[in-house]
Order: C-alpha cells, then structure tokens, then sequence
C-alpha cells in the first residue's frame, strides 16, 4: 500500500480570507503534463481558464515557484493557485462574536450566509469573514450549520486543535438545541422523538426519508402557540443533512421559509432576503476537550414569524 505522503504548508497566501485550492496529482493516468491534468480536471473553470492560469504564473508548487506551463506529469505533486472568485451578493447581516477565546470562537451565524467556502459562496462565508474581521488566518469550522440556517457555529483557532473538537460533533458529545416555526397543529401530539432513516443524494435538492435502520433521531416540543403558529424546540441527536426540515415536514408542519420541503421551489433571486428559514441553531452545550471547562451558548437571534408576524405576513413571496 502506498503511503499517503502528508502536503506541505501552502505557498500562497489567503485572498479575502480564502485559502488558495491545493490539487495533488494522482498516480496513474495517461496526463504528459501538469497543465494537461488540471485542464481536464477544472473543466468547470470555463475554455483557456487554466492554461492562462498557467501562462501567467498563477500556479505554483510547494516552494511557491511557478509551475511551468510543459513542466511534465509527477504523480503526486502537490500545487495551489488561487480560484477565481464567483461575483457573490453581499449577504447585509453582521456575524455576531459570542464567545472568543485562545482555542476557540464561537459565531451567531445569520440566515443566508454560508459556514464555510463551497460552490458560489466563497469570501461571503462565515469563516472568510471571521478570518478577515478577527485577523485569524488559521480559523477553521469544527462543523457546519446549512447556508439558510441561522445560529451558532464553533470555529477553532489553532489549526493542531481542530480534530479534538471535531471529534466531539463526531461522537456526539455536543448538546444542541435548535427553535423553528411552522404551522400549528393541535391535533399532533408533541413532545415526541422522530427516529427515521434519511437519505440526500448528490445532486438532488431535498433529502427523503427511505426504509431501513434509523439515522436520524430528533425529539419535537413545542414551546407555545399563537395565531396559528407554533414555536418548536428541536433537540437532534444525529446530524443528517436537513435533519430537522424532514423530520417537521413529516409531522405536517414545514418549517416557514422552507424552499425544499414540502415541495421544492424557485430559489430566491440574489439578493432577496425576506424570507428567511425560520430556522434558528438556539443552544450550544460541550466540555471543552483542550481546557476542561463546561460551556453553554445561547444565540441572541429571533425568528422573525415568531417576534413580527404581521410584518412576515405582509411581506410578498
């Protein structure tokens, strides 16, 4: 077996607070230069991105030299280069610092702002911001809340920490507490727990509860009630992606502001943002794995169909 060989430290700095893309070459294939893999791989770069990428200089290796535009194939060759940044619509809401400390920040994430850099949200990321306005290169995210959910997110300052506070995500030692609102029903008995199996297929928008051994197990109270809404405490136990939109969409009360379930719409224009997912990451409970000490954070948000509703009623879709 070959020995994965560890990358080096990235020659290029960060831009906007985004790490420059690393691509290692892999053994095998049929490529006669650097050049010819990379256009291959970037197809989505758009005709004579990357060979001009290459032609100025914008690729580089290890030591930060740039890679020349015949160098030959090496299986396993580390290189960077910077993307090119998507034109982003800046997202108008503040992320909120809730706690800082030596090892960690904690974030009060607002709704339609990205965790971390993926697909068309790169610089306007929580983590790209936090890194900009706090003047922490090596911030990185212990894990991820969904772009349209606001909340609280822990980040890790020193990057040789991050794996112990992964872990704990991981091994579901982290107590979280999130609120929704979605349509009142006083026909359904709560609280309860939802234990289903969920499914998200690449490329497919929604995910979907299928038979089969649970994966996903959510308890459901609802806090109070009024003008036909009602306020939901979720407690998750697991972490499957849209967790908590499946499992209220499934009880018959889709979360407000929701444009997957119970049906799949027109995402907003770029731009619109009226109608957030009433979704809020409330509470955040651990034991800190590098210090010991015991933490709780509470975000300071609202929903707004819960704290305006006539002013969410009166807002066009």
């Amino acid at each position: 077996m070959r020995r994965r060989t560890p990358p080096p430290p990235a020659p290029l700095p960060q831009r906007h607070g985004v790490d420059p893309v690393r691509v290692r070459l892999p053994f095998g294939g049929g490529w006669a230069t650097v050049r010819e893999h990379l256009v291959e791989r970037l197809t989505g770069a758009g005709p004579g991105v990357v060979a001009g990428m290459f032609d100025a200089g914008l690729v580089v290796a290890a030591d930060g030299r740039a890679v020349a535009p015949d160098a030959p194939y090496e299986p396993g060759l580390f290189v960077w280069f910077h993307r090119e940044l998507p034109d982003e619509v800046a997202v108008p809401f503040p992320v909120e610092v809730v706690h800082r400390d030596a090892h960690i920040v904690v974030a009060d994430k607002p709704h339609f702002l990205a965790t971390t850099p993926r697909g068309t949200h790169v610089a306007q990321t929580a983590l790209a911001r936090l890194r900009r306005e706090l003047d922490l290169p090596a911030l990185t995210a212990a894990h991820r809340l969904d772009r349209l959910t606001a909340g609280l997110v822990l980040f890790t300052v020193r990057p040789e920490e991050r794996g112990a506070y992964q872990t704990l995500f991981r091994d579901r030692r982290v107590h979280k507490e999130y609120e929704a609102v979605a349509p009142y029903d006083p026909a359904l008995a709560l609280p309860r727990t939802l234990r289903s199996r969920i499914v998200k297929e690449r490329g497919v928008p929604a995910a979907r509860e299928v038979e089969g051994e649970p994966n996903a197990v959510t308890r459901v109270e609802l806090a109070e009630h009024g003008a036909g809404l009602g306020r939901y405490r979720l407690v998750p136990e697991t972490g499957q992606t849209h967790q908590l939109r499946v499992h209220l969409n499934a009880l018959g009360v889709p979360i407000l502001g929701d444009p997957l379930y119970p049906e799949v719409t027109a995402p907003a224009a770029a731009g619109d943002f009226r109608h957030p997912l009433q979704l809020l990451a409330r509470r955040l409970e651990f034991t800190d794995p590098v210090t010991g000490a015991e933490h709780s954070f509470v975000s300071g948000r609202t929903l707004s169909a819960w704290s305006a509703p006539a002013q969410w009623a009166d807002q066009e879709p």
